[in-house]
């Protein structure tokens, strides 16, 4: 009788063991997973946010810059007109300077081209009367 509750008795213990284990790794492994999960959304979402702060700066850099870059436009146009009234030997010249000054810079007046009036492909031969002889005609160019 001892040796059948042996042979019965060490099964159900790796049984129950088994199962302890297992419920024991299920309960520890799937909770390591999202930890792990949540470690790399918290690390994109950070990284998304410096992105996002790194856009604002460059265009609040890039707005301030072309507020700098009007204003020395200005100062400048302002420095030329000033030049124009203090340096220019009569007021006929000096009317020229500051309305060339102010005038937009006249841009090259570009002809447009036109597409061909026919819709027929080009030719890639000399065209011919209908009577005449061909390009390969063996008389063709040949005086008579």
């Amino acid at each position: 009788m001892e040796s059948s509750l042996l042979i019965w008795l060490l099964p159900t213990l790796a049984l129950v063991a088994g199962v302890v284990i297992g419920f024991l790794v299920a309960r520890l492994l799937p909770n390591a997973a999202p930890n792990r999960t949540q470690r790399q959304l918290d690390d994109i979402q950070e990284r998304f946010d410096n992105y996002q702060g790194e856009v604002v700066t460059h265009f609040n850099t890039t707005a301030n810059l072309v507020k700098k870059l009007t204003q020395s436009y200005q100062e400048v146009q302002d420095h030329l007109a000033e030049g124009a009234n203090s340096l220019a030997l009569d007021e006929q010249t000096r009317q020229r300077l500051l309305a060339a000054l102010h005038s937009e810079a006249p841009q090259p007046h570009r002809e447009r081209l036109t597409p061909p009036h026919s819709s027929e492909p080009p030719k890639d031969y000399a065209p011919k009367s209908p009577n005449a002889p061909g390009m390969l005609d063996e008389h063709y160019g040949l005086k008579k």
